[in-house]
């Protein structure tokens, strides 16, 4: 059966295209996708993610217990507010998910998770859990809104009490803090997203979702899909669990080395593995393609490179840059940056070249350095 966020009957009232995104019921554009990716990029936009799992971990020893469940250390996170983005591995070191850790006090830990991956991850944390004796409770009261793009954080300042506006705005990012708006809703703000632009990630109590939204709407923001938050985190450079990475690819072969932790002493789920590839070198890659010539590419052609073939992972238009854009996981292997020819892509029989860039192509609204040479 498909679940419905309680912003369902409002995506229909403003006209949204409803697709299955994982069994919910989502909105993938508002009437045109490409509008709304220029909308995030140049003012501010907003995507209902309250299919995102809220889940809140407490105990005296919920700070030992990440230390084991994930792949970066929860040791950063030494102010309460503070955020941290992680993969939690399996013992063969693949990625089981990948999550945000909020930090907001010694015994209370708040996760956020991937919606489509959301009953492998309670089971998982939920068994992990028992040997530290930490209590998990996953959140569906809670709905989730993401406000993103260079107006973002002024809009949703302006609907937070004054009394709650400045330690809000003085947020770093991967911060968060609580705070109430001028009609009395209650909302969990975090500088955190999944566009490439600045913004926040609200927490709001279900009940209040749709008056929130609302209240943004008044301000002048206007509601984006599922479409342009696919075309903008991917000019982002940024992952989408069970396309460009799964339980089968380590963090080092989803371009994601930034986010593991050998800290010493640390014996988390997984570290054996990742320890030995560091050491000898993950078996693949991932790389950043631009394709000059007409077309998309698309997940699932055949990549290839002198060390072997591999395979376009998420690919797309990219509206920014006026190109088609990918991720693709290929055999390990120096590739020299920007040469087109030396890597080329598969399309209905056709070998179209393709140039090889630095992650993200997009930063801040900018394509960036390489990208559009």
């Amino acid at each position: 059966m498909t679940q419905k966020t309680i912003l369902n009957q409002t995506h229909r009232d403003l006209g949204a295209k409803m697709v299955d995104f994982g069994g919910w019921d989502m909105p993938i554009h508002y009437g045109s996708q490409i509008e709304e990716h220029h909308q995030v990029r140049r003012d501010a936009g907003m995507f209902d993610v309250s299919h995102m799992t809220v889940v809140d971990l407490r105990g005296a020893k919920v700070r030992d217990f990440l230390r084991r469940l994930v792949a970066n250390s929860v040791d950063k996170l030494k102010v309460p507010g503070k955020a941290l983005y992680t993969c939690m591995l399996n013992p063969q070191g693949g990625v089981i998910d990948d999550l945000i850790i909020y930090y907001r006090a010694e015994d209370f830990f708040r996760l956020v998770v991937n919606a489509a991956t959301r009953e492998k991850d309670l089971a998982w944390i939920t068994e992990q859990a028992k040997a530290f004796d930490v209590t998990v409770t996953e959140r569906p009261d809670f709905g989730m809104i993401a406000v993103q793009g260079p107006n973002a954080r002024a809009k949703v300042l302006g609907l937070l009490r004054e009394e709650d506006r400045d330690a809000i705005g003085k947020l770093g990012k991967f911060a968060a803090g609580e705070a109430k708006t001028t009609g009395g809703i209650d909302v969990f703000v975090a500088r955190t997203g999944y566009t490439g632009e600045d913004g926040f990630e609200v927490v709001v109590p279900e009940a209040q979702t749709v008056a929130f939204w609302n209240a943004l709407l008044d301000a002048g923001v206007k509601p984006a899909g599922l479409g342009a938050r696919d075309t903008l985190r991917l000019e982002a450079g940024m992952n989408l669990y069970g396309q460009d990475m799964d339980d089968t690819v380590s963090p080092y072969e989803a371009a994601l080395a930034w986010t593991v932790a050998l800290d010493e002493g640390r014996d988390f789920i997984g570290r054996d593995v990742l320890e030995a590839q560091k050491a000898a070198g993950a078996p693949r890659q991932m790389i950043a393609l631009v394709m000059d010539e007409k077309g998309v590419l698309r997940h699932g052609q055949k990549v290839i490179t002198e060390h072997g073939d591999g395979e376009i992972l998420s690919g797309t238009f990219s509206p920014t840059l006026g190109k088609a854009i990918a991720f693709a996981r290929v055999p390990a292997g120096k590739i020299a940056l920007g040469t087109a020819g030396n890597v080329r892509v598969d399309i209905r029989g056709k070998e179209v070249p393709v140039r090889v860039v630095k992650f993200p192509f997009v930063r801040d609204g900018q394509p960036q350095e390489g990208v559009l040479a």
